[in-house]
């Protein structure tokens, strides 16, 4: 048996100019950090033919092509020569359709599991860029690049995209008391809602392909915080990156109506005035997971408690998708 493992993330500065539409004209930038909180996925040959499949249901085919599994059976097109008896099993830390990049881990981490099953090696650059094909050409989904390279380096990454597609890596430039000063005071609260990201990225999508003006000028408002969140990160600026995630927010809701709901708004300023200098919605928004950047941790912990809702509490990832 082979088991792979692959990081969940947030957000940390200009998500969304990650997708074609936008950085195909613009060039897209966006700094994401890799957490402790994993997709599994393991891989066997089972004693009878057939390709058996695992997650939140149950498959039995004979056939690639009768997968119901999207990801799943794209990645089994790429090894077809292991369809004739293979059992695939992947699991969830944190439930699907929380914002955290769950998609994009799960495609790195079958991935790596059948490279791995196979003994072919695949560098970190070649697995995202594998995931994303899966994900945007071939499975035409309106989502970005982040989730896959995250997932697949780990750390604290800055991601430049130019016009071609081309990924730049590099590391957030930051000491080891920044790092765990930046660590200690995010917080991650779940908001009890899930939701597809896809139905609000394809507003995004479609308006940037239609070149609606309001969409474009917010998502470089919203690159811009990306550069800036940098500065502030590797200065030690902390508190004032605080504060530019309660801008990046306000810039965000504007870019659809289902962005946040009144729950979540009530939740937010109810934060903002107990311990919170700034937060927002991780992922494509809708749902999912509230984060803030507390100047107060504790006093924002006792806070939330009253509006029942958990916190997950992580650590950074370093390692990215390796075979465990």
């Amino acid at each position: 048996m082979i088991i792979t493992r692959s990081p969940l993330r947030i957000t940390l500065g200009g998500g969304g100019t990650d997708l074609p539409s936008y950085y195909k004209e613009f060039g897209g930038f966006l700094i994401s950090a890799a957490i402790n909180k994993y997709v599994y996925s393991s891989v066997l040959e089972p004693y009878a033919n057939g390709i058996y499949l695992k997650y939140s249901k149950r498959e039995k085919t004979n056939s690639i092509n009768k997968i119901n599994h999207p990801i799943i059976r794209e990645v089994m097109k790429k090894f077809k020569h292991n369809s004739k008896r293979i059992e695939i099993t992947t699991l969830a830390e944190i439930p699907a359709g929380t914002g955290l990049g769950s998609s994009g881990s799960f495609t790195t981490s079958l991935l790596k599991c059948m490279y791995s099953l196979n003994n072919k090696k695949i560098n970190k650059y070649q697995l995202a860029e594998a995931a994303c094909d899966i994900e945007i050409n071939k499975l035409k989904e309106p989502v970005g690049k982040q989730d896959q390279f995250i997932a697949s380096y780990g750390g604290l990454k800055v991601f430049k995209i130019n016009n071609n597609g081309k990924v730049n890596v590099s590391s957030l430039d930051i000491t080891k008391d920044t790092k765990e000063k930046l660590q200690n005071n995010l917080l991650l609260f779940f908001t009890g809602y899930t939701r597809f990201s896809s139905l609000i990225l394809k507003k995004q999508d479609n308006e940037t392909k239609q070149k609606i003006n309001k969409t474009i000028e917010n998502l470089k408002e919203i690159k811009k915080i990306g550069y800036l969140s940098k500065k502030l990160i590797e200065n030690n600026d902390l508190y004032q990156f605080g504060k530019l995630l309660d801008h990046h927010w306000n810039i965000k809701k504007k870019r659809a109506n289902n962005m946040s709901n009144a729950k979540i708004n009530n939740i937010y300023e109810d934060a903002l005035n107990h311990g919170a200098l700034g937060g927002k919605l991780v992922g494509a928004g809708g749902g999912g997971f509230l984060m803030f950047y507390a100047k107060n941790p504790n006093l924002l912990r006792k806070r939330l408690r009253k509006y029942n809702i958990n916190e997950v509490k992580f650590l950074f990832d370093e390692e990215g998708t390796k075979v465990i």
